[in-house]
């Protein structure tokens, strides 16, 4: 009783059927294939808390991004890479707001 089995089609089988789900899970939105440009993180920051009379050091060189207060959020671009922007938040992703522009209302 030893009949020998083609496993080719078993495998082109399985071949397709992985792909064939690869496929519908990137159609529907489920799957997403990152591309540098999709990186989220901009660049590390860290606040330097201001205690009187303690000194802290500074570099002169000024960093490749600016922030601007842009609804009431503190919006970072960088100038080095045109059109990479991106909100400032921390560590649980609650956006930094900013104190020189108010908060937009809903008009009644």
């Amino acid at each position: 009783m030893s009949e020998e089995r083609n496993m080719i089609p078993l495998i082109l089988t399985g071949i397709g059927t992985i792909i064939g789900t690869v496929g519908c899970l990137w159609y529907y939105g489920y799957l997403h294939f990152a591309k540098p440009e999709d990186a989220l993180l901009l660049s590390d920051f860290t606040m330097l808390k201001t205690v009187p009379g303690e000194d802290y050091k500074l570099s002169l060189t000024p960093a490749a991004q600016v922030a601007q207060c842009v609804d009431g959020v503190l919006v970072m671009f960088d100038t080095e890479q045109k059109g990479l922007s991106g909100v400032l938040v921390n560590n649980k992703k609650q956006a930094v707001r900013c104190m020189g522009q108010e908060t937009p209302q809903l008009q009644q």
